[in-house]
């Protein structure tokens, strides 16, 4: 070998025996990280001598050799890893993400000192996370859906290259970090579901490169930072479930990159500021469950861009601002359970893809808008608990894309639409304590997607379409306090879905349908207080799943069916004021149920009845026919002596109407034309109790 060359050639033997000591280095290290796991999946079945490690599944390396990356993400391994991991001297990217984790984080992880990406999210590693990284080239750290706990790393201030920072859903506890001030760079952070509390620093507002914060679902004191204005790269801000307090800072509408505002879930007071009309990217604005006051803001109306709109469960008062129906992109408005008065803006629906409306629990009056499923998009329909008056809109028997309609509790009147039930999707038909009138419509009955039906305390006449209660989607159907007519329909073959009944209160007659018994899902059979007739079907008496029966106040004759008492499931039993004779099986919960539910029948005996055949049955009997007797005589006499009262009362006004307007002369000429029996004028209905419920 020719001397000059003896350099070069050393210089090449040391390059050789350094690279052998860095392969053995990184292969020591990787079979110690490998033999710290559990592999169920045996994806690391090749991380063995005989192969190259560059080669082995999820090893990245350099142009060198060098391990750069270990991406062992979704291989649903577990265990523990190595300390020695720190020998990857030029690992830049570590993916743990989506395994079975649950121990803690190497120590030694914070020596890599080219680590750019740290992703160890969706596990279940626990303890302190490591502190005193150093990797000043870090841009990604990704801890979220762990257990970590103790302090959020206040040294994370100091890795200013950082862009992303996610540290939701773990343990953390104590405030964030104002050191995080420092992260110019940074894009994204995310701490929410954790335990922190103090005061959200002030400080992040002057991170002028982030563009979502993610920091709810945590314990803070105090409100929302004013700086918070300052974000004006900000698309996306969520503390919801935060636990803020104060007012919503009118700071807030400066952020004109911001997309989406969520705040729902604190205690936040006061108005909601005018300026967040200034967000004119807004698309998705969410400031339900707090406790916000005033009006909401006619600038609301500005945001052309806005989608969601979700106000409900605060305080808000006044109307909605008639310009939110020119909102063309708004698919959901909810602003359910406030104290808003007026009615529904004109156009609300008719200019947009409306999919969503939700304004049950307010005050609001007037008629529904004609236009609300313009687009043949609206989904829900919740309108219970207001004062909504006029007949239900007929344009709603068109809208095939309606899922829910809850209009209960209102003052709507007419009749139900024609054509409801020829709408394919709807599941849920809500119209009760309204003052609708006309028959329950046909089209109904031939529904193949109709679950829920209540068109309770109505004014609903006529008797049931025919085949009501055999919709085969149909679990409950109410129609109680009407006025329907007629024998119940007896077509429940083959339709098992049926879990509720409800036609008490009603002018129905006829026989009890033995035909009932073949819904296998019947819980509750609410028939009482009609004009039933004939013997309880002992079909029904058998079935397995009836809970709640009541069948009192009506005509029911024959005997108590034995079978009552070996139902399983039965709770409550009224046969109160029938015909019904014979003794009183003593089986099941027969042995125990109220004697009062059994009142009204003055042929039955024995059980928890006094014994057929007695003296005392028979004293008793007749006492409480005499006491019946009684009460209809002391009735008679209240309402004779109050039909005098009340004579004698006209009287006495009359006479002194006509001395006041002999003596006095203070009434004008022609009321005695307006006020006569021939004016046309009704007088007014005193409505019935309200039976209300959300």
């Amino acid at each position: 070998m020719h001397l000059k060359l003896l350099p070069t050639f050393f210089s090449f033997c040391i390059l050789v025996v350094a690279v052998v000591a860095v392969d053995n280095a990184e292969t020591s290290a990787l079979l110690s990280i490998k033999s710290g796991l559990i592999d169920p999946l045996g994806l690391l079945s090749n991380w063995t001598k005989n192969t190259p490690y560059c080669r082995w599944n999820g090893v990245q390396c350099d142009s060198t050799g060098s391990v750069e990356g270990l991406g062992l993400s979704r291989m649903n391994l577990s265990g523990k890893i190595s300390e020695e991991i720190q020998h990857l001297t030029s690992l830049a990217r570590l993916n743990l993400c989506c395994n079975a984790f649950s121990s803690s984080l190497p120590r030694s992880l914070t020596k890599l000192q080219k680590l750019e990406v740290l992703d160890v999210s969706l596990n279940s590693f626990a303890g302190l996370f490591p502190t005193g990284f150093t990797a000043t080239g870090l841009t990604v750290v990704n801890t979220s859906g762990n257990n970590f706990v103790g302090l959020l790393p206040e040294d994370f201030g100091n890795l200013t290259s950082l862009e992303i920072l996610d540290l939701r859903g773990s343990f953390f506890e104590g405030s964030i970090p104002k050191s995080y001030r420092n992260l110019r760079n940074l894009k994204f952070l995310g701490v929410s579901g954790n335990n922190l509390t103090g005061k959200i620093p002030a400080e992040l507002g002057e991170l002028s490169m982030l563009e979502k914060l993610i920091i709810g679902y945590n314990g803070f004191e105090g409100g929302i930072p004013p700086e918070f204005g300052n974000l004006s790269s900000l698309r996306y801000l969520d503390i919801a479930v935060g636990n803020l307090d104060g007012e919503i800072p009118m700071e807030l509408g400066k952020m004109q990159s911001l997309t989406t505002v969520y705040l729902y879930k604190n205690n936040l007071k006061g108005d909601i500021p005018k300026e967040i009309g200034n967000m004119s990217a807004l698309v998705l604005l969410d400031l339900s469950d707090n406790q916000i006051s005033g009006a909401i803001p006619i600038e609301i109306a500005r945001l052309s861009k806005l989608q969601l709109l979700n106000l409900m469960c605060n305080r808000l008062t006044g109307s909605i601002p008639a310009g939110i129906d020119e909102l063309t992109k708004l698919q959901v408005l909810e602003l359910w359970n406030n104290s808003l008065t007026g009615p529904l803006p004109a156009n609300l629906g008719r200019n947009s893809s409306l999919q969503w409306l939700d304004v049950s629990s307010n005050s609001l009056s007037g008629e529904i808008p004609d236009g609300l499923c313009n687009g043949n998009n609206l989904t829900k329909l919740i309108l219970f608990n207001n004062q909504f008056s006029g007949p239900i809109p007929m344009s709603l028997s068109s809208c095939s894309s309606l899922v829910r309609v809850r209009m209960q509790n209102n003052k709507f009147n007419g009749t139900v639409p024609n054509g409801l039930g020829k709408l394919a999707k709807l599941q849920r038909l809500e119209l009760a304590s309204n003052e609708l009138d006309g028959e329950i419509p046909a089209d109904l009955a031939s529904s193949l997607s109709l679950s829920f039906i209540d068109l309770s305390h109505n004014h609903l006449k006529s008797s049931l379409p025919s085949n009501i209660l055999s919709i085969p989607t149909l679990q409950s159907f109410m129609a109680s306090d009407n006025e329907l007519t007629g024998d119940i329909p007896a077509h429940f073959q083959d339709f098992p879905s049926l879990s509720e009944i409800d036609l008490s209160n009603n002018n129905l007659s006829g026989r009890i349908p033995a035909s009932l018994a073949s819904c296998e899902k019947l819980v509750k059979l609410n028939l009482g207080s009609n004009r039933l007739t004939g013997e309880i079907p002992t079909a029904i008496a058998m079935m397995s799943t009836l809970a709640i029966i009541d069948l009192s106040n009506n005509l029911l004759t024959g005997s108590f069916p034995e079978s009552f008492g070996n139902s399983p499931a039965l709770e409550m039993l009224n046969l109160a004021n029938n015909n019904l004779s014979g003794p009183v099986p003593t089986n099941g919960i027969l042995k125990t149920m109220n004697p009062n539910e059994l009142a009204g029948n003055p042929g039955l005996c024995g059980g928890v009845l006094p014994p057929c055949g007695s003296a005392i049955s028979h004293s008793i009997m007749t006492s409480r026919r005499s006491d019946h007797i009684k009460h209809i005589v002391a009735g008679w006499a209240t309402g004779v002596a109050a039909v005098l009262a009340i004579a004698i009362a006209v009287f006495a006004v009359h006479q002194l109407y006509r001395r006041w307007y002999t003596v006095d002369g203070c009434f004008c000429d022609g009321c005695d034309e307006e006020t006569s029996s021939g004016s046309g004028h009704a007088a007014p209905r005193i409505p019935a109790p309200e039976f209300r419920q959300r």
